[in-house]
């Protein structure tokens, strides 16, 4: 097919739109105006279009979240996405559902200072993710809980980190004095997925209470890839949305490729929106576009595809404050 190369008149089509101050201040038109605006506020705007456009097509959303996003105040924001069914499944680190049944449990994380003194910090029990602060006496608390809960579980048979997440958020939410990511996921049903669950203080906890020869845990993963990709397989279409990148984002771009070897009819996401702070030259899975993705397979040759460059904790208050605040 002979290449089309645009005329001037088309590609000097689309005007910016100047941003006006005045009127609705919603961050739901707030994001529409950034639409016509450029940069990351332009794609910031366009991802909030996709959202939509995936909730209009009644598709199944997977979402990845990475990063230390519950101590930087994101919780509760997850917690809406999953009780208004926002989102159909969630992958993320099990540092964030570690950092959640802290705060679940009823504790906090605290501002603090990267310019603190670390050793200082070390000698108190503090524990420093960049400008926040986390108790590691309490961490340790929770280690132990955690522990013996599995310790409590049947040790006869693997589990999937889903099915794990599921009974923890069960055993969460008979005590907790407001729902967290786990409990209300367990509540509403939406499946959560810990792809490196062992690399977290859960993984810690379990490690711990296993140490001192009271469990024999052990996680079926290649159960977890066969559900998550069921879960794709059965759905109509999927959208995936990234909070930062690492093992979720893959785990959920792979779901595609499993399900093409199933011999499923898959052909790719058909929606994919993407918030970032990685680079795609460095090529590591974290920053590659969605492009890149294509030709895996993992993202359909005709989605709808949005990266934005942006810190989640600007991005993620942003779109889910819009989408709350948008007519259904």
């Amino acid at each position: 097919m002979p290449h089309h190369a645009p005329s001037k008149d088309e590609l000097l089509s689309i005007p910016t739109r100047p941003f006006a101050i005045g009127g609705d201040a919603s961050a739901a038109s707030v994001l529409e105006r950034m639409e016509g605006t450029a940069f990351q506020g332009r794609q910031l705007g366009r991802a909030f279009q996709a959202w939509k456009a995936m909730l209009g097509d009644r598709c199944s959303i997977l979402m990845g979240m990475s990063g230390a996003m519950v101590p930087a105040g994101m919780r509760r924001l997850v917690v809406y996405l999953i009780e208004n069914r926002l989102i159909d499944c969630l992958v993320s680190t099990g540092a964030n559902f570690f950092h959640d049944i802290h705060e679940t449990r009823g504790f906090y994380h605290y501002q603090g200072s990267p310019a603190t003194d670390d050793v200082a910090l070390a000698e108190n029990l503090i524990d420093r993710m960049y400008d926040v602060f986390a108790d590691e006496a309490r961490f340790r608390e929770h280690d132990k809980w955690i522990g013996e809960f599995a310790a409590s579980l049947d040790q006869s048979r693997p589990y999937t980190t889903r099915e794990f997440l599921y009974l923890l958020g069960c055993e969460l939410a008979r005590t907790a004095p407001e729902d967290g990511i786990v409990s209300a996921a367990a509540k509403a049903r939406v499946p959560l997925f810990c792809p490196a669950i062992g690399d977290s203080s859960i993984g810690i906890g379990i490690a711990a209470n296993r140490h001192d020869g009271r469990n024999h845990l052990m996680f079926d993963v290649v159960g977890d890839v066969l559900e998550i990709t069921r879960i794709v397989a059965a759905s109509p279409d999927t959208g995936v949305l990234y909070f930062g990148g690492g093992t979720p984002k893959n785990y959920i771009q792979q779901t595609e490729v499993v399900a093409i070897i199933m011999n499923t009819g898959k052909e790719g996401h058909k929606y994919a929106v993407q918030v970032v702070t990685d680079a795609p030259h460095w090529g590591g899975l974290s920053g590659c576009t969605f492009e890149e993705a294509q030709s895996w397979g993992k993202i359909h040759k005709d989605a709808t595809m949005v990266d934005c460059h942006c810190d989640s904790t600007i991005a993620m208050p942003l779109l889910i404050s819009g989408l709350a605040q948008y007519p259904e």
